[in-house]
């Protein structure tokens, strides 16, 4: 029971970890594109749906991987079980998330690796 209750508490930390991923990623991106009026916005707005999901994903990935290491070898040994916990545990996401945001900013636009 305590595994399966520590499975279900990683999945929701992973599910915020994607939430928080496909947010940055709307950022990145920009608005949706316009109704799908004619061929081309449709080629468009197929290309902005695949690279949405698929940036997503991967950032996600690895926000949510980031912050499994942290919480399983830091976190679980300095917090306790409460609500002040849980506020430190979504600002790590975060700040995770910011960390993230600022290494694709600087691969991509600085130093234009990717």
């Amino acid at each position: 029971m305590r595994v399966l209750k520590r499975i279900l508490n990683y999945f929701i930390w992973t599910l915020i970890a994607f939430i928080s991923a496909f947010g940055y990623t709307r950022i990145i991106l920009g608005p949706k594109p316009e109704e799908d009026t004619g061929f081309l916005t449709f080629i468009f707005s197929l290309i902005y749906k695949f690279g949405f999901v698929r940036i997503g994903l991967i950032i996600g990935s690895i926000i949510a991987l980031l912050f499994i290491l942290i919480d399983v070898f830091y976190l679980n040994k300095r917090l306790n079980n409460s609500a002040r916990s849980t506020i430190i545990r979504f600002l790590i996401v975060i700040g995770i998330t910011m960390m993230i945001a600022a290494i694709h900013y600087i691969l991509e636009k600085v130093i234009d690796v990717i």
